[in-house]
């Protein structure tokens, strides 16, 4: 073996060698308890809010999945969908007539405030929704 070669080889190893101890290190970021000091409820409220809008509108469940889609899709899950206005990505040509739900994460918005006020995001709302939403249907 050359020099080279040897020097390749180890380089090699050692960033593999730290990039697996980096795996086994690290931690989630996501954790279905996250809210659970802070705003224990916030499951319990959302399941029962996408429920009963499913139960009213079938398709409910679908537009909920969709709007979580549109709102991820371009700058990163962050509920700029949900933002009124007019420049806003609510009222762009490709969401009108497209996305709804939106009175669903609203009463959604309404109901966790009432329990526990500005704990818990929008953007969080809406994940949540689009996630019982598939889980309910």
């Amino acid at each position: 073996m050359t020099r080279s070669s040897i020097n390749f080889s180890r380089r090699y190893s050692l960033a593999m060698i730290t990039f697996f101890a980096l795996c086994f290190v690290a931690k989630a970021q996501l954790s279905t308890d996250f809210y659970k000091a802070t705003c224990p409820d916030v499951l319990k409220i959302v399941r029962r809010e996408v429920l009963n809008a499913v139960k009213s509108e079938m398709r409910m469940a679908a537009s909920l999945l969709r709007l979580h889609f549109h709102d991820c899709f371009v700058n990163g899950c962050d509920a700029s969908l949900l933002l009124d206005g007019t420049d806003s990505e609510k009222n762009a040509r490709p969401n009108l007539n497209s996305a709804r739900g939106f009175e669903v994460v609203d009463r959604i918005k309404s109901s966790v405030e009432s329990s526990c006020s500005g704990v818990v995001s929008c953007a969080d709302i809406l994940a949540i929704a689009a996630r019982d939403s598939v889980l309910l249907y």
